[in-house]
């Protein structure tokens, strides 16, 4: 496994260390979960953005699911 340093201040480290006991987690822990979190929402909601750039610029019109319904013989 890689270590990985973080440079903060006194202050910072006090309330990440009271996260992780409130979290029942480690420092460690709290901090890799937390970021692969966030940087997994920000992947998410930036490929969405990308997704309904490209649906917008399409030429392309959305249909009534009715629609898809009866080709789908539902």
């Amino acid at each position: 496994m890689t270590t990985i340093s973080l440079k903060i201040s006194d202050q910072d480290k006090l309330f990440l260390n009271n996260m992780a006991k409130f979290e029942g987690v480690t420092l460690s822990e709290l901090i890799r979960s937390k970021t692969f979190k966030a940087l997994e929402d920000d992947y998410d909601a930036r490929i969405a953005d990308l997704a309904l750039d490209e649906y917008n610029n399409s030429q392309e019109q959305s249909k009534p699911i009715t629609a898809l319904w009866n080709e789908l013989n539902l």
